[in-house]
């Protein structure tokens, strides 16, 4: 670290705003995985991340230089991530938080985690493609009985279900929720 970040701070004080990308690429780690250790959720702990250094930037002018930035930071970051979860579980009832976390509950809780992941990306597809996928995946029909049902040609439906299928993996590689290892060479969407 070349720079101080007291120095970095009074360099973003005189408007240099590549000061303050320094000091978010610096930090970045610690604030990111801080919030996903608190939200248990990617894109929250993005969005914390986010939000953060949005704070940061607004009073950074507060920090005592005499203190070290990074348990401040952290402070900031701590509280963004309590201010979401008290958005996400208003009602959250006592015998929830009493129960012990099992590994059933634990794995449970990654699944619930993933389904969601998996509807958000599929939301971003057309209906009938979406609906082609489901039939195909969740209520186990044949592509012959989703062609009848969505009066659609067989080829139609199965380049549907490929294309979602692409489409997911992409989507929640991309997120960082499943790990994608390429086997396509040079092909993209």
């Amino acid at each position: 670290m070349s720079e101080s970040n007291a120095l970095l701070a009074d360099q973003f004080g005189r408007h240099d705003d590549r000061a303050f990308a320094k000091l978010m690429q610096r930090h970045y780690s610690l604030v990111f995985e801080l919030c996903l250790r608190m939200l248990g959720h990617r894109q929250d702990a993005e969005d914390a991340t986010q939000e953060t250094f949005t704070r940061l930037a607004s009073h950074l002018a507060q920090w005592d230089r005499r203190r070290p930035l990074e348990p401040w930071l952290a402070t900031i970051a701590g509280n963004r991530c309590r201010t979401l979860l008290a958005k996400r579980r208003p009602h959250q009832s006592l015998a929830t938080t009493l129960e012990p976390a099992t590994t059933a509950t634990i794995q449970q809780r990654d699944a619930q985690w993933l389904a969601e992941e998996v509807h958000r990306a599929l939301d971003q597809l057309p209906i009938k493609q979406q609906t082609a996928f489901r039939m195909f995946h969740e209520q186990s029909m044949e592509y012959a009985e989703i062609a009848i049902a969505l009066n659609r040609p067989l080829g139609t439906i199965k380049t549907w279900v490929h294309r979602t299928r692409m489409h997911l993996i992409d989507e929640l590689g991309q997120r960082e929720v499943v790990e994608v290892r390429s086997h396509r060479t040079g092909a993209n969407k």
